[in-house]
């Protein structure tokens, strides 16, 4: 009972890879949407990507979303990972959402909020990072 009142961490490398691999099926989940041309079609249709560059925002969003979420998944080059769902989300949360982030896109902002967690902490020792630059480091 004194190790769980403490604080210190409680199954800090499970608890981490449980919720690294949580995420990441959510960005796959959500970039996955690049392989669909009618919900490309329906970001299409919001003002904001009415122009020149919108198909390509929309496409870049969703891939960037898909690939965090591999990275995640995996553990490999979480710190990377970490930083481009923290670019698309951003984008999503301040640019396309105006920075309502109280109520419409708080979603978005709770991506940022733990890609921030992970490229502060490290994916955990369960995760190819931690096997491919322990060995480099040996």
């Amino acid at each position: 009972m004194n190790r769980f009142l403490s604080s210190g961490p409680v199954y800090q490398n499970f608890g981490l890879t449980l919720v690294r691999l949580i995420l990441g099926a959510f960005l796959i989940y959500h970039g996955w949407e690049v392989f669909s041309e009618e919900k490309i079609n329906g970001y299409l249709q919001w003002d904001i990507f009415k122009g020149s560059n919108g198909k390509l925002m929309v496409y870049l969003g969703k891939a960037s979303e898909l690939a965090a979420g591999i990275l995640f998944v995996f553990g490999f080059l979480t710190r990377i990972a970490s930083l481009i769902t923290i670019g698309a989300m951003f984008y999503i949360a301040f640019i396309v959402g105006e920075g309502r982030i109280w109520y419409e896109e708080q979603y978005p902002f709770l991506f940022i909020l733990l890609a921030l967690v992970f490229f502060f902490t490290g994916p955990g020792s369960f995760s190819l990072d931690s096997l491919i630059f322990k060995k480099r480091k040996a």
